[in-house]
């Protein structure tokens, strides 16, 4: 069900639940007064409304999705106060602790891709909030889109354009990606398929993680260093962590300073990832040849940031999977979690 809250005052209904499902429910014991409510509290830009995968859910629960973002706390609060389970379709959309605890209803919680950053864990935790994310599926999709972007801005491609389209025939040195080292940041799916496309296009690939061992080294392909050594000595840098406390601001003033002066940066990891002004400072003197980024600290990017007037940027809305199989590959991962939760069996659980 499709929810417009300025022109439906009161979208829900209520959808009977199939006695098969009621029976294996444990976390949520079904009577005739109270059936899951599965809610998606802001699908702006659309991502699930209208997929065929939430025709699953019909036989479930009730399921309320609202078109556009909840504005404030209590908005939230609103949409979600009688909500067994939500669906975060979208990551700007955040869950602090001080929302969650006035949630007394809501037991599960999924997000539609593999952060849980909008989400304060730790009152989940405590709150008894099951969170699941969607671990892997679009690496390729995600990983694909992370070489396009290192591919444009080694060939100047944002730059080359703008100055055409103002009528100059600018010629700019581009940067040649065969032969030179991709230094993969963050070891997991997205970070993995990253690295065989280094390698499919000639790159020699290193890697850092926060969890570096042999057998994972072995199965990557490719050695693992120091994160120093890592920026002293790749021609590009590719981001693939997750946001957490100790990767936020990771790649600072300091890091960008290790980098050579005509390395690449590509982030489609997370946007705090990145010190933004640290990395705006770089590239405006010069010393960062480029930088592709697909994710910002603030989304959507507001139109007077400082990262809009640097000259060697390549920019992507944090588009990354939003391609029409990345989309149904996500879809179909968080109507699977959500059916599982319900069935009593969660799966691909963060806390």
């Amino acid at each position: 069900m499709r929810c417009d809250r300025k022109s439906v005052p009161n979208p829900l209904r209520l959808i009977t639940l199939a006695p098969s499902v009621a029976s294996s429910l444990r976390k949520l014991p079904v009577t005739k007064k109270t059936m899951p409510k599965i809610v998606v509290p802001g699908d702006d830009p659309v991502q699930i409304t209208g997929s065929p995968h939430l025709d699953r859910l019909s036989e479930f629960g009730e399921v309320v999705i609202f078109s556009d973002r909840p504005e404030t706390d209590e908005e939230k609060i609103s949409r979600l106060h009688d909500a067994d389970v939500l669906i975060n379709s979208r990551g700007a959309v955040k869950w602090p602790g001080s929302v969650l605890s006035q949630l007394p209803r809501l037991r599960f919680i999924t997000v539609c891709g593999i952060g849980t950053d909008p989400i304060d864990l730790q009152t989940a935790r405590e709150q008894g909030i099951v969170v699941s994310n969607i671990p892997g599926k679009t690496a390729p999709v995600v990983a694909e889109h992370a070489l396009c972007l290192m591919c444009a801005a080694a060939k100047r491609v944002a730059f080359q354009t703008a100055e055409l389209k103002e009528g100059r025939w600018t010629r700019k040195e581009n940067i040649l990606l065969a032969g030179k080292t991709l230094g993969i940041v963050g070891a997991g799916p997205i970070g993995s398929h990253m690295a065989k496309l280094g390698k499919a296009i000639g790159m020699h690939v290193i890697a850092w993680t926060f969890n570096p061992t042999d057998e994972r080294a072995e199965d990557l392909g490719v050695p693992f260093v120091e994160l120093d050594e890592l920026l002293r000595t790749s021609d590009v840098v590719s981001l693939h962590v997750k946001l957490t406390e100790e990767s936020r601001h990771m790649i600072g003033k300091r890091e960008l300073a290790l980098m050579k002066s005509d390395g690449l940066l590509v982030n489609t990891a997370r946007g705090a990832v990145v010190d933004t002004d640290a990395l705006v400072e770089s590239l405006n003197s010069g010393q960062l040849a480029g930088a592709a980024l697909d994710v910002f600290e603030a989304e959507p990017l507001p139109s007077d940031d400082s990262l809009l007037d640097c000259e060697q940027l390549v920019l992507t809305p944090h588009a990354a999977d939003q391609t029409p199989e990345g989309l149904d590959l996500l879809n179909e991962g968080v109507v699977d979690n959500v059916i599982a939760f319900l069935e009593g069996q969660p799966r691909n659980i963060v806390t």
